[in-house]
């Protein structure tokens, strides 16, 4: 299962910041950018705030088929990465 979930949030000062993150079966890779810098920061360290968006996201989205079961799969390594 691979799937590329991605959202975008306004920071203090105006600045957006762009998440992605990309899951393959049980392994995330997090990216992140933010228009005041030119390149996108790979495997990055989400916090609990990152975490929270992405599980909102996929209860949003729960309704529409492997989601459910994507949404227990991140639930899993979250617990498992303490946060």
């Amino acid at each position: 299962m691979k799937r590329k979930i991605s959202w975008t949030t306004k920071l203090e000062g105006g600045v957006k910041r762009e998440v992605r993150v990309e899951v393959k079966t049980s392994l995330l890779r997090w990216q992140q950018k933010r228009t005041d810098e030119e390149s996108w920061v790979y495997d990055f360290v989400p916090d609990a705030e990152d975490w929270d968006a992405l599980e909102d996201i996929l209860n949003r989205r729960s309704g529409r088929g492997r989601y459910i079961e994507l949404a227990a799969v991140i639930h899993k390594l979250r617990l498992k990465a303490g946060v």
